[in-house]
């Protein structure tokens, strides 16, 4: 018997066209982005920031939120999620090294570039979940029937597009440093530097702050929308651009040869580079003088309603509020005696906005008669404040004279302006910058802040605890010794029916 060996010519391996490379990529993408749903990082990252979100929706900005604020809020809370997506999928692209299945892929249809491109798009699933709940947060309060203003797509986009751009960063990490300790360490990277403050940080408002992928401010100032002067549109062009071209160098680490990827790569680092240097020019000039004429004269650009004889002007944004401030300053004027009672005010809605939202300036009493400054914050603290400043306008006059109520006026302040709260006693403790209802304090004010003795506050809370309609009639009925400078606390609780404070009465400091 004899054996004949034939050799033959093994088929050359057949390179898929486009459609059928595409289509394999596309089915790799989605199988990874399941996996990277359902990693236990990315869960308990995505269970923490919805709970988070769901926990802190319904109180957000005492429940009146100005959306040009809800946007900024939305930012913050998906880092967390964007660094778990960045450690899973760096996992994810190790695989194969970590099972040494790596020689395997040999035979497969996919080059290794393409691969990398299935993990690149596996990351725009997390990044997805990230916009519905961003948008979810955003709806929620501008569906909130205290809602002003309108918030910006390009500050809405910055959540999703840092979990896409950290995303993208596990995937280059995964190509260029193929070690399973690379990931873990950048994470903790990243997190000192958020905690720590470090990334760039410049001059004023723009500047190179504005390299980091999220640009907070320290100030709880609101602004109308158009005074606000953050380059939120072009900071959300920097960050696509940055993470394009973070998944495209990723792609080009598989496939250096590939020149597509590269001008798509060089197209992508355009981007980033436009939106980088056109988010740190200076503020726009329009801008500056914008918010030069609402500091200085608000009335120019606010419109004004008329209601039950009173004025209420407001800056555009927030019109429809004008009907809370109404309810509220009526509310105080129907405890009124005297003249005070059926007194028409002024309400004026006046802002310190010359330095954006970096400043919290504060904001001179007015000298009109009769007007009332209103800021753009409403709800919580906010109401027994404003009511305070009607009461104080009410007594003194104008807000320039309400600097001069160190005196035993307070006590006819402080009830006309605490008594028609919900819970006065708490509204009260709001209202005094260290939360008591004994001894001396400093009454919070929209302008100037107010003193409250010791001997005051003892007769106010008495008067407090009395029936509401019991200590109208008698405020109405001594209303011109109670608005009197000369008025003391004894005597005060003597016109209205309550113990005389043991407290003396605190001289006032010029």
């Amino acid at each position: 018997m004899s054996a004949v060996l034939t050799h033959e010519t093994p088929t050359a391996v057949r390179t898929p066209g486009p459609r059928r490379t595409w289509s394999a990529v596309i089915a790799l993408a989605l199988f990874e982005a399941r996996r990277l749903l359902l990693r236990i990082p990315v869960l308990l990252a995505f269970a923490a920031y919805i709970g988070w979100t769901v926990w802190r929706a319904p109180d957000f900005e005492d429940g009146f939120p100005a959306l040009q604020d809800v946007d900024r809020a939305t930012q913050a809370a998906p880092l967390l999620v964007a660094l778990a997506v960045l450690l899973s999928v760096n996992h994810a692209v190790l695989r194969s090294r970590r099972y040494d299945t790596e020689r395997h892929f040999q035979v497969l249809v996919l080059a290794p570039g393409w691969r990398t491109a299935a993990h690149a798009l596996s990351v725009v699933a997390a990044a997805l979940v990230t916009a519905l709940v961003v948008l979810g947060q955003f709806g929620w309060a501008a569906l909130r029937s205290g809602a002003v203003g309108g918030g910006s797509p390009g500050e809405l986009l910055v959540g999703p597009l840092t979990v896409l751009l950290f995303g993208a960063i596990g995937v280059l990490l995964a190509r260029l440093i193929p070690s399973a300790m690379a990931a873990p360490m950048a994470v903790v990277l990243l997190l000192f530097l958020f905690v720590a403050g470090a990334f760039p940080a410049g001059g004023g408002e723009r500047g190179t702050r504005w390299l980091a992928p999220i640009v907070t401010e320290s100030s709880s100032n609101i602004l109308p929308s158009d005074l606000i002067g953050r380059p939120a549109a072009w900071h959300a062009l920097y960050l696509a651009g940055l993470a394009l071209t973070v998944l495209l160098l990723a792609v080009l680490v598989g496939a250096p040869r590939d020149w597509k990827v590269g001008a798509a790569t060089a197209g992508a680092l355009a981007l980033a580079v436009t939106g980088g240097v056109a988010q740190t020019a200076d503020l726009p000039g329009p801008v500056q003088t914008a918010r030069e004429q609402a500091t200085n004269a608000p009335e120019k650009t606010q419109k004004c309603v008329e209601r039950d004889g009173s004025r209420y002007c407001a800056f555009p944004e927030w019109t429809a509020r004008t009907a809370t401030w109404a309810k509220a300053a009526d509310q105080v004027r129907s405890l009124a005696g005297g003249t005070a009672h059926d007194q028409p005010i002024v309400v004026r809605q006046r802002i310190e906005a010359r330095y954006g939202l970096q400043g919290d300036g504060a904001i001179a009493p007015a000298t009109a008669p009769h007007q009332v400054t209103v800021g753009t914050a409403w709800g919580g603290n906010r109401v027994p404040e404003f009511s305070v400043a009607v009461a104080g306008v009410l007594v003194a006059g104008d807000e320039k004279a309400m600097d001069s109520l160190c005196d035993s006026r307070m006590v006819t302040v402080m009830w006309l302006a605490l008594a028609g709260q919900d819970d006065p006693m708490q509204s009260l403790r709001d209202v005094r910058l260290d939360d008591s209802v004994s001894g001396s304090a400093i009454v919070v004010s929209q302008t100037d802040p107010l003193h409250m003795g010791a001997a005051q506050t003892t007769v106010v809370r008495e008067l407090l605890g009395k029936p509401r309609d019991t200590v109208a009639a008698q405020v109405r009925a001594h209303w011109t010794e109670l608005t009197s400078p000369k008025l003391t606390s004894a005597r005060a609780a003597e016109l209205l029916g309550v113990p005389v404070p043991k407290e003396k009465d605190e001289k006032c400091e010029s």
